[in-house]
């Protein structure tokens, strides 16, 4: 079965969304089936991926027929139809064979409220008892079809049920963060979300009518894979300047006085060991970049990741083209490292 991976803050802002998608390639290109499923009714990751520009170009895969995106997916749990959940049919992501995306819907976000009174009565209610397992079954479905390796899953800005959903059924999950004052602040808001979704989650999963749903609410505990630390300026050399690095400092702090000692009450964090065999302690970041600047924008305009643009998609020459590549095989390293860390904690389990 295909491990599924969260990446999730409540802070906005933080690039969940280009991680995601430069992950997903790095892993792909690591000869695994990668799955990227877009889960914020904004579908910035489904806009990046297939280079849509306007909402009007997400038309086609909305009304080509079949089950074309993840509100289609869903609609027979939640709208009670009288058919059962069918995989979605998957975009192959242009460039990258092992790469495929669950495209996004706006409508999503219409599901947010029944998804939210469905867990609250905890399946009491047979019309409802299907919804909590609904997503799993949905990606597990599919990733079986397309014999897909690692899930990634990304999540909205927010604290609503969907976010808790997604959270709670996943294997682990990743914390992407920006050196600066609010994702400080994060790590103290996760400090005392997480462990409420927790029990909420155990609780369901003891749940007779859970149990027994047409989409059985899954058995998992999600464990904390690592933050991952972005968009900060350097000095000389790699390094952050000193503003941001006092930013990661606090993060780092945060993490492990706060964050970190709320999720082991709460068996959500890995022991120490596979967070050092794979090259990092746990209150590290597992992946810690500068911002992409000018690499971003060639990025989204080529549906390419920042680390294997071509020298004509970069459109530079001389001295600037040499600054660019060199930034851009750095990027490349960082996310390769990553990408190594995230198969070692998989692959050790």
């Amino acid at each position: 079965m295909a491990v599924q991976i969260g990446l999730f803050n409540h802070k906005g802002g933080v690039s969940k969304t280009t991680t995601t998608f430069n992950l997903g390639w790095m892993l792909a290109n690591k000869y695994k089936k990668v799955m990227l499923v877009d889960c914020d009714p904004q579908c910035n990751l489904t806009g990046m991926v297939l280079g849509f520009k306007g909402a009007s170009k997400f038309k086609d895969i909305y009304e080509n027929g079949g089950v074309t995106n993840i509100r289609d997916g869903l609609a027979p749990a939640f709208e009670s139809r009288p058919a059962p959940i069918e995989p979605v049919d998957l975009q192959v992501v242009p460039g990258n064979r092992n790469l495929f995306l669950m495209p996004g819907h706006l409508g999503l976000a219409e599901y947010e409220v029944t998804l939210g009174i469905a867990q609250e009565l905890s399946g009491s209610l047979v019309t409802l008892q299907n919804l909590p397992g609904s997503l799993n079954h949905l990606f597990n479905i599919t990733a079986e079809k397309y014999d897909i390796d690692i899930i990634l899953v990304d999540m909205s800005p927010s604290l609503g049920p969907i976010n808790q959903n997604l959270l709670m059924t996943s294997d682990y999950f990743l914390v992407p963060m920006a050196p600066d004052y609010f994702s400080v602040m994060a790590t103290e808001s996760l400090s005392a979300t997480l462990p409420k979704w927790h029990t909420w989650s155990q609780m369901a999963k003891q749940v007779p009518a859970l149990k027994t749903a047409s989409y059985p609410y899954p058995d998992k505990s999600p464990k904390f894979m690592g933050t991952i630390v972005q968009r900060y300026k350097l000095r000389k050399g790699d390094a952050p300047s000193a503003a941001f690095q006092d930013w990661i400092d606090d993060i780092n702090t945060g993490v492990k006085n706060n964050l970190i000692p709320s999720l082991i009450s709460c068996d959500m964090v890995l022991d120490t060991e596979r967070y050092l065999s794979a090259g990092f302690a746990p209150e590290e970041p597992i992946l810690q970049m500068s911002d992409f600047n000018g690499l971003i924008a060639q990025s989204q305009k080529y549906q390419a990741p920042v680390f294997d643009l071509s020298e004509e998609q970069l459109e530079q020459s001389g001295v600037v083209l040499d600054r660019t590549t060199s930034s851009m095989e750095n990027f490349k390293r960082l996310y390769s490292d990553g990408a190594d860390r995230i198969l070692s904690i998989i692959e050790n389990e």
